[in-house]
């Protein structure tokens, strides 16, 4: 970034407007762009589903407006839908439930589908004759460039059961930024430019998960044996590779950072790739935890709630951790397995059917401690066996993890783009 940028975007940080902008409604822009009502660029769509169209449609973060089945696994909607708004392919949808990272509700355009229909709780719009360009506010909505207007006429506690109180008019009165149309194409090719590394990423990422699953599914369960290894396998229970009986969490509520506290393990901090959460900032403010602090080779187990069986494996980079009352501790003795082939075999599909048959014996999904270590798998007779796969199944996750950085630095870059280029802050030529 140059010299130039960086003073402009102090002084405009600062209140100030440098050479060649202006000040509206909307912040500081460049003089030659202009504020325009969200009615002069889009048209309201109301167009009801007359046709029995049954492609029903939510809006999600990552994938926009998606079929419900795709995303919910089932349909949520109700039965008659002919009240439902039909939506052709290139037009837009304004969910009004606010949600994590869309605090005041999502915009997305109808992308891999030629039709489909929305809840009427949706307000959905349409780019109109004046609005060349429809792909600039795509990437406009996806900025968030938007809540400041809808948060101007949504006051904070006008919310109705999730849903923004939010009427039509004030949603078309609100105001937008309109660069002149040959920048706005040249800022949508870029933004779009980006999101095309991105997803390629995004890809590559998922082929090499699939893969992993699979290597993990082969050499897990011995179908698949590394070479220099013979020695027959055995079944053993979990309890059998252990030092002791899985251990229970403290029963004490997590707290915020204060000085000599340790870092607090919850259910909630479990990512869905069975890691520590390392934004997480709960502590645990009690005395006498040195049972519950974690060593090396130790895994906690997930005993209660939708994400019952879910695991984590110890890392000593993680830094110091107790964990808390819902996770139950099972200490591997690496003399019998390797601690990451145990961790790897708490995650085939053949444990997992374990735990859907084990958990849903009542109400609430859960497994206690003397059910976990009942659970029996198969092991090598040869631990160092159990070494060289846990070895290759952790060099294929090192794999993964390092293009999953590069992908998050590809989403900062389009994050920065968004940022500098929407709002003026860098011009770009057409």
């Amino acid at each position: 970034m140059t010299a130039d940028i960086n003073k402009r975007i102090k002084a405009i940080r600062a209140g100030k407007v440098p050479a060649g902008y202006k000040k509206t409604i909307l912040g500081i822009i460049p003089e030659d762009w202009d504020v325009v009502r969200f009615r002069d660029r889009f048209t309201r769509v109301t167009r009801k589903n007359t046709e029995g169209n049954s492609n029903v449609l939510t809006i999600s973060a990552q994938y926009g407006l998606i079929n419900q089945n795709e995303f919910f696994n089932k349909t949520v909607a109700s039965d008659d839908k002919s009240n439902y708004f039909l939506l052709s392919k290139g037009e837009f949808a304004y969910n009004k439930s606010y949600s994590n990272g869309y605090p005041f509700g999502a915009l997305k355009r109808l992308e891999y589908y030629d039709k489909g229909v929305v809840s009427p709780l949706y307000i959905c719009f349409a780019a109109n004759e004046l609005n060349k360009q429809p792909d600039y506010y795509v990437q406009y909505f996806e900025a968030g460039l938007m809540n400041r207007e809808i948060q101007a006429f949504a006051q904070e506690g006008a919310r109705n059961h999730g849903l923004l109180n939010i009427s039509v008019d004030d949603f078309f009165n609100s105001n937008l930024i309109c660069p002149p149309i040959d920048e706005q194409q040249k800022i949508a090719d870029i933004l779009t430019t980006q999101d095309k590394i991105i997803e390629q990423k995004e890809r590559i990422i998922a082929e090499r998960k699939i893969q992993k699953s699979i290597l993990t599914e082969q050499l897990i369960s011995g179908k698949k044996r590394l070479s220099g290894y013979n020695n027959p396998w055995k079944n053993i229970s979990l309890r059998d590779c252990c030092y002791t009986d899985g251990q229970y969490g403290l029963n004490t509520p997590a707290c915020e950072y204060k000085d000599g506290l340790p870092k607090y393990i919850r259910i909630t901090d479990i990512t869905e790739d069975g890691r520590y959460d390392l934004n997480s900032k709960a502590y645990a403010n009690v005395d006498g935890y040195d049972d519950y602090i974690l060593k090396n080779d130790d895994i906690l187990l997930v005993r209660t709630g939708s994400t019952t069986g879910k695991s984590y494996l110890y890392n000593e980079k993680d830094g110091e951790l107790v964990y808390a009352g819902f996770l139950i501790r099972f200490s591997i003795n690496p003399q019998i397995i390797d601690s990451k082939f145990v961790a790897s075999a708490l995650n085939t599909t053949e444990y997992w059917k374990w735990v859907r048959v084990m958990s849903k014996r009542s109400g609430q999904p859960g497994i206690n401690s003397t059910e976990y270590s009942r659970y029996e798998f198969k092991i090598p007779g040869d631990v160092k066996e159990s070494q060289a796969i846990a070895k290759v199944l952790s060099t294929a996750a090192d794999e993964i993890t390092l293009l999953q950085k590069d992908l998050e630095q590809e989403k900062l870059k389009k994050k920065s783009l968004m940022q500098l280029l929407l709002t003026g802050i860098v011009r770009v030529s057409a």
